[in-house]
């Protein structure tokens, strides 16, 4: 992944690594301290659980469409929100359905990447 990716640009690399399963590259967005929103009301606190998360994205082997909605920018954070939906297939076989906004700060790191701080892909729920 591009080392002087736009924040917006990040969200946009969740895509890619979640519809190609790709966990590796998506791990690497995320600072060693950032939590993740995995559902309204649990929060990811550690690499393992963040890794859990993604994964749980991953295995539902479907689709995740993102629209970045806004970005701002204050210094060396910014907070992106987004409309998403995502089409998959749960372990049971039946189709997963979900569809949210997300609110998400990233910041700027020393190498000039942004990685996530804070994933909330529930955005304030």
């Amino acid at each position: 992944m591009s080392k002087k990716m736009t924040p917006g640009e990040v969200l946009n690399s969740v895509v890619e690594g979640i519809n190609t399963g790709d966990l590796d590259s998506l791990l690497t967005l995320y600072e060693a301290d950032a939590c993740f929103a995995s559902q309204p009301g649990q929060l990811a606190k550690s690499p393992e659980s963040v890794r859990q998360s993604l994964r749980s994205f991953i295995d539902l082997k479907g689709k995740l469409d993102l629209k970045v909605k806004r970005v701002l920018q204050a210094s060396d954070l910014a907070l992106v929100t987004t409309e998403w939906s995502f089409s998959g297939t749960g372990s049971d076989g039946n189709p997963v359905n979900i569809a949210s906004n997300s609110a998400d700060v990233l910041r700027h790191q020393a190498d000039g990447t942004w990685r996530f701080v804070i994933d909330s892909p529930w955005g304030t729920d």
